[in-house]
């Protein structure tokens, strides 16, 4: 595999020192951090993954992880963590992690899935390659996982984009809600959940501030969401086309009568 960029948030010294070892003779470039850091600074790092072990971050472990998860666009998380219960497992997962591995275990085995997980992301993204996708003022850019607008990026987090993606990349059909679930979080969505309607409304408004005079999404009730770029301009001049009543040579013959 190409030389990948790799941090460690971990404490644990006998882990890390074989895994820096091992990373090292792969010519990988391996970053460790004893405790977390930012997302925009991992972003600055230019990471293919990222392995945490959550008993280093604390009582703000889950929601580091989910910001880490929905922010960094592209980015391959592994969580490396011991004792964990298969509750713990799935929480992870769905938060957006790509693996999970308990410890104790193999740096060998830890390779194996930073490999796994940034080659089934490459494939995700083989995408990559193709054009932006023009949509009214959207400019979708498939190689930065980012959308933009004259130029301005929307600052989409990573979940935001693969919705917009997604929804893009299917113009004028309808994709019901449990559809949308099944493909971005890669589960199937469970009764009363929420996330779908909440991530869309996250969208829609960076969608609305940063192109005013364009709706992107439309929504189905009961069903799902649609896109399909209308401008308003051209919408307000459908609605207030001027009828014309009568010339006046009409008008005069009408009072006449």
């Amino acid at each position: 595999m190409d030389r990948l960029r790799l941090a460690v948030i971990d404490a644990d010294s006998g882990f890390v020192q074989v895994l820096t070892k091992r990373t090292a003779a792969l010519g990988w470039e391996h970053r460790t951090l004893a405790s977390p850091v930012a997302p925009e600074q991992l972003v600055a790092m230019r990471l293919n993954c990222l392995v945490i072990d959550l008993a280093v971050l604390g009582p703000d472990a889950w929601s580091y992880l989910q910001r880490v998860c929905e922010e960094i666009a592209g980015l391959g998380v592994i969580v490396a963590t011991p004792r964990s219960t298969v509750a713990q497992r799935v929480r992870g997962l769905r938060l957006g992690a790509d693996d999970w591995v308990n410890k104790p275990c193999h740096p060998e085995e830890v390779i194996a899935r930073v490999e796994a997980v940034v080659r089934r992301r490459r494939r995700a993204g083989g995408a990559v390659d193709r054009r932006p996708i023009i949509a009214g003022e959207l400019e979708i850019r498939l190689d930065q996982f980012q959308a933009f607008v004259g130029g301005q990026s929307l600052d989409l987090t990573r979940r935001e984009f693969e919705l917009l993606h997604m929804l893009s990349d299917a113009p004028g059909r309808v994709l019901a809600r449990e559809e949308i679930y099944q493909r971005v979080w890669g589960y199937a969505m469970a009764h009363g959940d929420r996330s779908v309607d909440v991530f869309i409304r996250k969208l829609r408004q960076k969608l609305d501030a940063a192109s005013p005079g364009w709706r992107y999404i439309h929504t189905h009730f009961g069903i799902g969401y649609r896109f399909e770029p209308e401008g308003e301009a051209l919408e307000d001049l459908t609605e207030t086309e001027p009828i014309v009543l009568a010339d006046a040579d009409e008008l005069a013959h009408v009072h006449a009568r």
